[in-house]
């Protein structure tokens, strides 16, 4: 390419040509119409035709749509794991395509996406189209997961797909849209704007405002035209979907490949029969319409993966084909600017001591303390018809600081979008009402804060503590001052609405009638699927015991342009440790499948690995019946004690003992050498440490060894050579001060200082977030490691010492361990005596297959979770 040509492209002119031919693209004109009309409309403004140069510049826009449409997309880090072999039909999308190019401009112009995000929508799109099965095939059936992030554009994914897949070929889209009739209802808007307005002739509907119904002919037809159908994952509707297929000649079904997307697919879709011989009305619709379908590719969609990766992969003789992911599993990068459970709760720190603002997670959460909650919520099932809400004094905090925030978006020129409050304290119905009519009482009042001295002062000082808490410059934003929030505060009362939305509630969110301010009070319909826009303020006290109804409960995650500052959530302390922690097995399953992804392995050689947490189930119990207890694979892994029961001194003197035994069995059979990281004694008997493991304990449901030991055995068992012999290090800072007493052979060890979260948990217990540090992992190494990521220092380790000799670590930690700097994150230790942290680095082994060990809970006072979403339709 010439320098000139290079030069013409970047010009202001191209550029300018470029914002007008892809405004008429996003009417739905493909490139060349698209051209035209632009080149129409500039000559009738002008009065002449053009001239060489501007049709030099006309052209060269052209050209510069279609060579960024048809390029390849820029290849990222391997998010998917897919079955080996499979012809790679799809190579993107093709300028001259009808419904991807008219998407893209849409994106673009109309809804004003960067140009990085929709590079990455198409990125990832075409990936995902890539997985599918290629239409042009005479039969074929797949099985594919795609795994998203809460409140994370998942839908906006699903229509690059469908509109990338239907220019590739498949002519029928069957969307099963959620539950409810307003998940349905929301996924059919998105469809008409997002795709059919871009290409009206290019489509046809066979479901609108209305779920599907029978066609006239009673059977579907071939068309030239893509056909879709949106229907609630509800029985009656599916049945008349089959109906209608069944119908449909054979001759006709093999001539139309389908593609079916299941939203939000670990809700409903999967079998909770409790046996996999018996099937629930939902999942055995949906196995049926695959039954009848001759060339058919599903693929399901959640950001909670629990329930689909656990299905039964295996199937007896005469049963139907299940929905277990076994072409592909896709993990969707984290888009930019979303705020997900580790930008909000934090996440585990890559070293020891004290974090790093990423890793701490933003200072967004707001305590709810239990006799606030008591007042919000029924204490049981049988108090709620008695119950009668109150608006205590969180909640009064919450509801003060939504109207500043809204205000403080008037004064940035945000009026004219969208800004919610969330209420979600029970799935009961009753209460739902009576909290929204407190909380309409308290708004009657409202005005009075802001008029009265005393009024303002609490409001002022309110506002002053949350703008200190969270830096408006992290976005490049300005912090808005009190007294203009207080210009703008009339009028956010002015604009401001309650609705309560629940299946028994009249009323709706309505956002598509133009910019709303709401404060939504409501249970389950809120937790699934169902977007709440511009939500700034969460109340949230509903509980639950499963990853996944709590993730999917969690509608704060998503995007904040333009107020990123302003979030908040008010919550229980209980919650916020357990949202945490779920966001670290998020991670867990992603890096998984990435790591899967890299030694090319496939759904049906690998079964993803998910972490227990004490006290929560994984999923309902009755989707978990083809698990089997935990045999889990610890090769590679680095493991420490981080949660302590600081103030149980029996616990910390029995640990400490078992400590002292260890290390002196250990000196008296090996050397003591001492180390930059402290002492370190090699090849110390596997016995020593067996019996060191399982006499230690964090806690007394909180057993180190748990699963360890068993796998240990098993790796012995195969090599006579592995484990056999361990090195021990005890880790010993130059300045620590020395313990209390003696660590058996060692005597008084110094002391490593581990400050604890400011962060309540129910056990009472310390959490320290992070014992080792990277260079820990090198106690037993001579030489330094060439890189600083907990991945190549391992690495090096083991080409240093072989994979048969793991290092245990041991931490003396001093009881009274102060954070290194005031933190408002971090509080003194304040155990009872010496605490004993262990880590542990095991040799990477190889990997084995990895399932979840069952157990059984039940959720919020023994009740369903979807105990307020409608039942099936007469």
């Amino acid at each position: 390419m010439t320098q000139n040509s290079q030069s013409i492209r970047a010009s202001p002119q191209v550029l300018g040509w470029i914002r007008q031919i892809q405004k008429e693209q996003a009417t739905g004109l493909e490139l060349e119409t698209a051209a035209r009309e632009a080149r129409i409309s500039f000559e009738s403004a002008l009065g002449e035709p053009l001239t060489e140069a501007q049709q030099a510049h006309w052209l060269a826009a052209q050209e510069e749509i279609r060579r960024s449409l048809e390029a390849p997309p820029e290849r990222v880090e391997p998010n998917a794991i897919r079955k080996p072999r499979r012809p790679q039909w799809y190579k993107g999308p093709a300028a001259s395509d009808a419904n991807w190019p008219a998407f893209k401009a849409y994106l673009l112009e109309r809804k004003r996406w960067a140009q990085s995000t929709v590079d990455s929508l198409d990125t990832t799109s075409t990936e995902i189209v890539s997985l599918l099965e290629a239409p042009t095939q005479p039969a074929f059936r797949g099985r594919g997961l795609v795994v998203g992030y809460v409140q994370s554009g998942k839908t906006a994914n699903m229509m690059a797909v469908i509109a990338k897949a239907v220019d590739a070929g498949y002519k029928f889209v069957i969307v099963l849209a959620g539950l409810t009739n307003s998940l349905r209802t929301q996924t059919q808007g998105r469809f008409e704007a997002d795709l059919r307005a871009r290409n009206p002739l290019g489509w046809h509907l066979h479901t609108s405002r209305d779920d599907f119904r029978t066609p006239p002919n009673l059977w579907f037809s071939v068309m030239d035209q893509a056909q879709v159908a949106i229907v609630k994952k509800n029985v009656t509707p599916l049945r008349r979907l089959i109906k209608a297929i069944e119908k449909t000649p054979p001759a006709l079904r093999e001539r139309m490949p389908v593609l079916i997307i299941d939203d939000e697919c670990d809700q409903a879709s999967v079998n909770s029969s409790g046996s996999q011989f018996d099937m629930t009305a939902i999942n055995g619709a949906i196995r049926r319409l695959l039954q009848l379908l001759p060339k058919v590719q599903y693929i399901g969609y959640t950001a909670t993966p629990f329930a689909n990766v656990l299905i039964n992969p295996e199937l007896t003789d005469g049963q139907l084909d299940d929905l277990y992911p076994e072409d592909f599993i896709s993990a969707l990068p984290p888009p930019a600017g979303y705020f997900g459970a580790e930008s909000l709760f934090g996440k585990a720190p890559a070293d020891a001591g004290d974090e790093t603002p990423e890793e701490t997670g933003l200072d967004m959460i707001r305590e709810i303390p239990v006799p606030d909650a008591a007042a919000v919520r029924p204490p049981s099932a049988r108090d709620r018809d008695q119950f009668d809400p109150t608006v205590p004094p969180s909640l009064d905090e919450a509801l003060s600081y939504f109207l500043m925030a809204t205000a403080a978006r008037y004064a940035r020129g945000q009026r004219d979008q969208h800004a919610s409050m969330l209420v979600h304290t029970t799935v009961y119905t009753v209460i739902h009402n009576r909290l929204a009519s407190a909380i309409r009482d308290w708004l009657d009042a409202a005005p009075e804060m802001s008029t009265t001295s005393e009024g303002r002062a609490r409001l002022k000082a309110l506002w002053d503590r949350e703008l200190a808490s969270v830096d408006s410059a992290r976005w490049d934003l300005s912090p808005v001052d009190f007294e203009e929030v207080l210009r703008q505060l009339p009028q956010v009362l002015e604009d401001l609405e309650i609705v309560v939305e629940n299946s028994s509630s009249d009323m709706r969110l309505a956002y598509e009638d133009g910019p709303r301010k709401y404060i939504v009070v409501g249970g389950s319909v809120l937790a699934r699927g169902l977007t709440i826009e511009g939500l700034t303020v969460s109340y949230f006290v509903r509980s639950s015991n499963q990853y996944d109804t709590l993730l999917q409960m969690g509608r704060w995650f998503g995007y904040r342009p333009g107020y990123e500052d302003l979030p908040r959530i008010w919550m229980s302390p209980d919650l916020a440790v357990a949202f945490r922690d779920l966001g670290g097995v998020e991670s867990e399953i992603r890096a998984d499948i990435a790591e899967y992804a890299r030694r090319d392995l496939t759904p049906a050689d690998f079964a993803v690995r998910i972490r227990q947490l004490p006290g929560m189930a994984i999923t309902a119990a009755s989707k978990m019946v083809a698990a089997e207890s935990c045999d889990v694979s610890f090769s590679g892994e680095h493991l420490q004690t981080i949660r302590f029961q600081h103030r149980d001194s029996a616990l910390l003197d029995r640990n400490w003992q078992a400590g002292a035994a260890l290390v002196s069995a250990a000196a008296s059979a090996g050397k003591v050498v001492g180390r930059p990281q402290g002492r370190l004694i090699r090849d110390v008997s596997f016995d020593h440490v067996r019996t060191f493991l399982r006499s230690y304990a964090a806690s007394e449901k909180d057993r180190f060894s748990d699963g360890l030991l068993d796998y240990i055995a098993t790796e012995m068992a195969a090599d006579s050579d592995a484990f056999r012999h361990w090195n021990i290090a005890l880790i010993e800072p130059p300045a620590g001060k020395p313990a209390s007493q003696a660590l058996g052979a060692f005597g008084a060890p110094r002391m490593v200082t581990r400050s604890r979260l400011n962060m309540p948990r129910a056990d009472g217990a310390a959490d320290i977030k992070a014992l080792m540090s990277r260079r820990d992992v090198l106690a037993d190494v001579e030489a330094p490691a060439p890189a600083d990521d907990w991945e190549a220092v391992k690495l090096h380790r083991q080409a240093s010492v072989g994979d048969q000799v793991p290092l245990l670590l041991l931490y003396a930690i001093d009881p009274n361990s102060t954070p290194a700097a005031e933190s408002k994150y971090r509080t003194s230790l304040d155990a009872v005596s010496e605490v004993l942290g262990v880590g542990l680095v095991l040799p990477d082994r190889g990997a084995r297959k990895q399932y979840v060990r069952v157990r059984l809970a039940r959720d919020e006072d023994g009740e369903d979770v979807l105990a307020d979403l409608p039942g099936e339709e007469d």
